[in-house]
């Protein structure tokens, strides 16, 4: 019996140890390896010094072109039942010719994070306004929902972003599907070996720097808390790292006041399970932040904003603080940084967290439950979502034809 193909249509090659985003992408592939698929992975990104060795896991890799007739040819030989889209974009460039060559294959946008919601929270801060429909209901907003409606089931990572889209958007539950990251439980075993409370010391500040909101953040730490707690510990330090730090936070570094700017980090757990407080001053973002159930695995807990907690500890105590100003961000800092028991406390928090929200068994059976309910009924399914058939037809009349104009265009060219 032949296996089951999934073919994932990649934004960029998964990076694991540079972003949440890479790390998702490869918990979404080994779900399917454990479900015996072939799977594909396909791009039109370059490759990367830092991107995931696909081969090794038995991962096909294929790079692929925009606007040009070989990814149908490609598409036709693999065949595959399942085709994932890594963000909306590649879903407005691919999500015709996968409807048309192959339409019987489940299609499905992993959305990472509403990257309309980030933007306009980023441009809310900016300009110093509320969030407000205005803001939201932009032309991304108009993209990315298009896009969701348009697939038969979008992986959406927070219960925050769930019901945004339902609310307020009116999207109906039955194509979104809530998905966040999917994480082993960490034993006891494991728990008895990470560094204790008086074994750890200093701060630490970890994310990619091609995100936006770990800049900003980055910089408020720096222009705005870092002075509060060095007032209070004076021996302290903070560790910031990152993949991709551009010049401007590169120097940020400063010896004497404690602010420590290292860059990308070999292991990124490793460096938080040796610190004793992870500090996130988030002011803007979408979805839910992979540092943070990289510190609850560690033991190490943080302090962040409302937003930067946003859809992660449900009704479960934070692992540790919650301030949205920068004085009050501060003192809950040192508060935790000096108080053993309520650092422990904090402690147990995070791992009540990752066992209530984020259990890799859970997920997967539920992920399983879904896509056996799609295949079994994939045209009933299609059918109560009458806005998506529109939109597709409607996407094929008109992002196919000026695709089919700029392969014609380059095919002419001398």
């Amino acid at each position: 019996m032949s296996k089951k193909k999934l073919l994932v249509i990649g934004y960029v090659w998964p990076e694991p140890k540079s972003s949440a985003a890479g790390a998702r992408m490869m918990q979404l592939l080994e779900f399917f390896l454990a479900e015996a698929y072939s799977v594909t992975f396909a791009t039109t990104a370059s490759e990367t010094e830092y991107m995931a060795d696909l081969s090794g896991l038995g991962i096909t890799s294929e790079k692929i072109e925009l606007n040009n007739e070989s990814f149908d040819i490609f598409l036709k030989k693999i065949s595959p039942e399942i085709v994932i889209f890594d963000r909306f974009m590649m879903e407005e460039q691919f999500g015709w010719r996968v409807a048309e060559v192959v339409p019987e294959a489940i299609r499905i946008l992993d959305t990472e994070d509403l990257h309309f919601l980030r933007k306009a929270r980023q441009e809310a801060l900016k300009t110093g306004k509320e969030l407000t429909a205005s803001l939201l209901f932009s032309d991304t907003a108009k993209r990315e929902i298009a896009s969701i409606y348009r697939c038969d089931l979008s992986l959406i990572i927070s219960p925050a972003e769930i019901k945004l889209l339902t609310e307020t958007f009116g999207v109906p539950q039955n194509i979104l599907f809530y998905l966040p990251f999917m994480l082993q439980e960490v034993s006891e075993e494991k728990k008895s070996r990470l560094l204790k409370f008086d074994e750890r010391r200093d701060f630490i500040s970890i994310g990619n720097f091609l995100h936006e909101p770990n800049k900003d953040a980055v910089l408020q730490l720096k222009r705005e808390i870092w002075p509060l707690v060095r007032a209070e510990i004076k021996e302290a330090k903070i560790h910031i790292f990152g993949a991709y730090v551009p010049q401007h936070i590169l120097e940020l570094h400063h010896e004497k006041e404690g602010f420590l700017v290292h860059g990308r980090a070999v292991s990124a757990k490793e460096e938080i399970g040796k610190a004793r407080i992870l500090l996130a001053p988030i002011r803007f973002g979408a979805g839910i932040k992979g540092k943070f159930t990289d510190a609850m695995q560690v033991g190490t807990p943080a302090v962040t904003t409302n937003l930067g907690a946003e859809g992660m500890g449900g009704e479960n105590e934070w692992n540790g603080a919650i301030a949205d100003s920068p004085e009050i961000f501060a003192e809950a800092a040192v508060d935790l940084y000096k108080n053993e028991e309520l650092w422990k406390k904090a402690q147990e928090n995070g791992y009540k967290i990752l066992d209530s929200h984020f259990s890799e068994a859970v997920h997967s059976e539920r992920l399983q439950g879904k896509l056996r309910e799609i295949s079994e009924t994939i045209e009933e399914h299609r059918n109560s979502n009458f806005t998506g058939l529109m939109l597709q037809h409607q996407n094929l009349s008109s992002t196919k034809y000026l695709s089919k104009y700029i392969e014609a265009k380059n095919k002419n060219r001398p």
